[in-house]
């Protein structure tokens, strides 16, 4: 993503108008408290450590509201 990180990307995005009604889920291989607290910072729904749970990510997904 350079020059951008997820969560320079994920800032950016809630930044704009439609920004808020996108789910982001962040799937990062840093899992501390720290890092959890600094996408939440960003704007990320969810933080996910690889290797993602699949189970959770499908419930994550599956919650989500459908926009048309």
């Amino acid at each position: 993503l350079p020059p951008l990180t997820g969560l320079g990307v994920a800032r950016r995005l809630r930044a704009t108008r439609a920004g808020g009604a996108v789910l982001l889920v962040a799937t990062t291989g840093w899992g501390q408290d720290k890092n959890i607290e600094a996408s939440t910072a960003a704007g990320f729904d969810h933080h996910l450590v690889k290797p993602v749970d699949w189970s959770a990510l499908t419930a994550i997904l599956s919650a989500a509201p459908v926009r048309k």
